[in-house]
């Protein structure tokens, strides 16, 4: 079996998915600058491959659009990380979004690389908010992938044309 499947979360998914941002970031809480977000209470979409948890992304309405939160690909090279991005900007466009956009530290050149080719650009650096950020999350470590020391949020957006 090659093929995978995305759904919207339901209330069902809501018992395992504590234990699954548990596994892959330390906490269901993740922590941008001074908001903190309980992923396993957000909105979003999962990724299977047969009956097991593939991939997950959540999000946020904000004011002006919505924020992708988190974003897990488990099976690389697969299409999961697009097709997870593509159903939240389909379903944002759907409800009359026009932006979505989302944070990544200064040391994830892999998520810099991913969105960017996925059409999302660059529009602000926030200089030193993950200092601010381990005030209310001390276990966000010093250092990021390979050996840069994490400091600042990247934001990157895509505008989206309405269907």
């Amino acid at each position: 079996m090659n093929e995978f499947q995305v759904r919207a979360i339901t209330p069902e998914d809501r018992g395992w998915l504590a234990g699954f941002l548990e596994q892959q970031w330390g906490s269901p809480q993740m922590v941008y600058g001074d908001q903190v977000y309980h992923c396993d209470q957000l909105p979003g979409f999962v990724a299977l491959y047969g009956e097991e948890t593939a991939g997950l992304v959540t999000y946020t309405e904000t004011g002006d659009g919505w924020q992708i939160v988190s974003l897990d690909s488990l099976r690389e090279g697969m299409g999961i990380g697009s097709a997870l991005m593509l159903a939240v900007e389909r379903a944002a466009a759907q409800n009359g979004i026009k932006r979505i956009w989302l944070l990544t530290t200064n040391d994830n050149l892999n998520a810099l690389r991913f969105y960017q080719k996925r059409g999302y650009e660059l529009v602000a650096v926030r200089r030193n908010a993950v200092e601010q950020a381990r005030r209310l999350k001390p276990s966000i470590p010093v250092m990021g992938t390979d050996g840069i020391p994490l400091r600042d949020e990247i934001e990157l957006e895509k505008p989206l044309k309405l269907e």
